[in-house]
């Protein structure tokens, strides 16, 4: 069973910075795709940023380009989200995601979801 749980939120400053986790169930990531989503009130869910285990490759939101980082630690199970000179406009609640190659890739529909974690940026 493919579970995932973010953390990592909090309350920023604009300009500041902060890394979000994603701590997974144990599973093969090269089977998987593995994203963040984020959804803000009254906005749609948001693909932020996205990595397939297919070939390693990465996908951006052209809102974040530049400033987010995604990243896997396979060995124990993490994926993190680096967020760096946020602005108000990131303020969201941010989501972990997961589905299995066989079935879809990033850009696509995901099938496993964790709890969301919130994040405030000031102003």
């Amino acid at each position: 069973e493919v579970q995932l749980q973010a953390s990592g939120g909090g309350l920023v400053q604009p300009g500041g910075s902060l890394r979000l986790s994603c701590a997974t169930s144990r599973f093969r990531f090269a089977d998987y795709a593995i994203a963040w989503f984020r959804q803000a009130p009254g906005k749609e869910r948001e693909e932020v940023s996205c990595i397939s285990g297919a070939d390693d490759s990465t996908l951006y939101a052209d809102s974040v380009k530049g400033r987010f980082t995604i990243v896997t630690d396979n060995a124990n199970n993490k994926v993190y989200l680096q967020m760096n000179s946020l602005k108000p406009e990131d303020a969201a609640i941010y989501y972990c995601a997961a589905v299995l190659l066989e079935h879809s890739d990033c850009g696509s529909v995901f099938d496993y979801w964790g709890q969301g974690t919130l994040v405030t940026v000031s102003s």
